[in-house]
Order: C-alpha cells, then sequence, then structure tokens
C-alpha cells in the first residue's frame, strides 16, 4: 500500500543547547522523507549561549528552517508557539537532547496512516552523553525496569497502545479537537496532553521499530536534580486537575513509607524495624539490578555505581513529589 506523503511540521523547543542542536538537526536534515514536504521549527526559549547563532546558520542554506523566540522559556509555551505556526497536516515534538535515525519521520508517517491513529511515538534509547562511568549508568538504568516504569524508554516487541510516547506525530486536527499544551505546566506537559487525547477518544500508538537515541543528564549530581524537579511535577500539577498513572507515584510512596515509621519510631521504639526492613528490602532490589546489569554489561565497576544512580532517580523523584505535595498545600 503507498502511504501518501504528509506534509510535517517538527517541532523542537530548547534552550541553552549549543551542544546539542547541530547533532539534532542535521538528524533531521537527512531524513528519508522529501523536504518540501517537511518543515522544522526551532522554538528558542531566550538562550543565553550560541544557540540561535548555530540556527541561524542552518536557516541560511536550508529554507525549511524556522526559528522562532519565545521570552518566557517554557516548553509547553514553546510548543504552543510552533503548533500556531506550523503548516503541516502532521505535527510532532522532538527533543534538542536526541539524534534522530534517517527513517524517523518515514516509518512515523507509515504507522499513523496504516494504524489510523490520533498519535504515533517510539522508543527512546538512553545513551550515554560523555565516557564517564557514571555517564554510562545513568542510561542504562533508564534503561531498566527498576529504573524507570515507562514502556517507551524499556522497550516493547510489538506496536501496542499505550499512554505516552516518544517524540509523538499527531494529526493538526487533534490541536484543534482537545486544545493545546497547559501551559500552566513547567513539566509533565507531554502526559497531560496525552491523557487528555485518550479522554477524548484518541488513541497512542507505542512503536519498537521507531528508535531515538536520548542522551540524559551525564553526572549523578544532574541526575538527581532532574529527578528532583520531575518528582515536584508529578504531584503539583494536581492543582491544575492533572492526575498520572500509578508509576508515577511510586517513588512518593516509597519516601513516605521510609519518613512515617523513622518518625514514630521516636515515639514508640518498635517502627524502626519497619524502616530498616523497607530500606533493607529496597537496597537488596537495587544491588540484585546492578549486579544483573553489571553482569550483562561485563563491567565490575557498575556494582558500585549503578545503586548511587537508582537512589539518585527513586530519592531524588521521591523527594521531589514529597516537596510538590508541600507546595501543593500551601
Amino acid at each position: 500500500m503507498k502511504i501518501e506523503k504528509k506534509f510535517v511540521s517538527i517541532i523542537i523547543p530548547c534552550r541553552n543547547e549549543e551542544k546539542f542542536i547541530s547533532q539534532c538537526l542535521d538528524s533531521l536534515i537527512n531524513q528519508n522523507y522529501p523536504k518540501d514536504k517537511l518543515e522544522i521549527l526551532v522554538i528558542d526559549g531566550a538562550s543565553t549561549d550560541k544557540t540561535k547563532n548555530i540556527v541561524s546558520l542552518y536557516i541560511q542554506k536550508y529554507k525549511f528552517i524556522k526559528l522562532f523566540d519565545n521570552p518566557q522559556k517554557t516548553t509547553p509555551i514553546s510548543m504552543n508557539i510552533g503548533i500556531k505556526n506550523a503548516q503541516g497536516e502532521i505535527i510532532t515534538k522532538t527533543d534538542a537532547h536526541t539524534i534522530y535515525p534517517q527513517n524517523y519521520v518515514s516509518k512515523s508517517i507509515k504507522y499513523l496512516s496504516e494504524y489510523k491513529t490520533a498519535c504515533v511515538g517510539g522508543i527512546a534509547k538512553a545513551m550515554p552523553k560523555t565516557n564517564s562511568l557514571s555517564a554510562k549508568a545513568i542510561s542504562l538504568i533508564l534503561s531498566s525496569r527498576f529504573g524507570s516504569g515507562s514502556s517507551f524508554r524499556t522497550g516493547v516487541k510489538k506496536p501496542q497502545w499505550a499512554d505516552t510516547a516518544f517524540g509523538c506525530f499527531y494529526k493538526k486536527e487533534v490541536f484543534k479537537k482537545i486544545g493545546l499544551y497547559n501551559e500552566n505546566l513547567i513539566r509533565s506537559q507531554d502526559m497531560e496532553f496525552n491523557l487528555r487525547l485518550k479522554k477524548a477518544g484518541g488513541k497512542i500508538l507505542l512503536v519498537p521499530e521507531i528508535v531515538t537515541r536520548y542522551y540524559p543528564k551525564s553526572t549523578l549530581k544532574e541526575f538527581f536534580k532532574h529527578n528532583f524537579l520531575d518528582g515536584i511535577w508529578t504531584i503539583y500539577p494536581l492543582k491544575f486537575g492533572l492526575s498520572l498513572k500509578l508509576r508515577h507515584y511510586i517513588p512518593f510512596v516509597f519516601i513516605f513509607s521510609l519518613i512515617v515509621p523513622l518518625t514514630l519510631s521516636v515515639f514508640f521504639k518498635p517502627m524502626i524495624y519497619l524502616f530498616l526492613f523497607i530500606i533493607g528490602l529496597y537496597l537488596f532490589t537495587s544491588l540484585f539490578f546492578s549486579i544483573s546489569i553489571a553482569i550483562k554489561e561485563k563491567n565490575f565497576g557498575f556494582v558500585f555505581l549503578l545503586p548511587l544512580a537508582f537512589a539518585c532517580r527513586h530519592f531524588g523523584y521521591g523527594l521531589g513529589s514529597l516537596i510538590g505535595l508541600i507546595k501543593l498545600i500551601l
């Protein structure tokens, strides 16, 4: 069956991405999709580095690349600027920290057409940003079931319906039907939009053939901070009526299950045993997954580093969720 070549608008919200924007743009320029059916809209969130200068050089060479400014900096506002200026029948959000395979657009359009669905997305394969052991450890835990509950990170064996995906391609009519991105959400805006889409009767197809290389934070300190902020924006969006999936609240439940018995042990000493049991069970599970990954990767150094990376993921996210709850109450 011949697939009609729809006009596609690729939106890239970015800020201070001078180290990655060229790789991202190059991978999108090299798509095996007709250039006359493609436009790339870079929405710059008031960058203070050379991001805009780099993009300007690309614009001089490629007419289908355009640059827009977002003085308010946040991702949902950048996305809405892009959507309002998009000429395509199909619109997708991309990440500047990602490199896209040559068939990224063509595969997505193919599945969008074949399954006659409102949205198609793929898998984000975490890759180390540097050659450091910590960067490699972070990328490995994001692909682990213990490190991430999202199927678009851990992978699936065949196309399946999901609650979200990476690099989603939407029919433009979707935005006319359910509206634009929620500009109140600094984070979690993708999940909120996709939940809104599903409530309106739309379906999201997760395709394992569509694999992109995503580059997360490379140091444990940066990784902890990133997860801490993600945790805040898991709970705080309840203020705006956004309730995420159960998996997003597990780190909060974990932290809460540690704080309560530890606090109660001040008044009732046996509660300290419950605290020790929970933390011990966590450490055992973390060590089990760490050893399994280390054996698979044939690198014994991961046995020591992976538990720290898992802790940055889980404790950072859980503590952030706790702060999000406090912010919500106050």
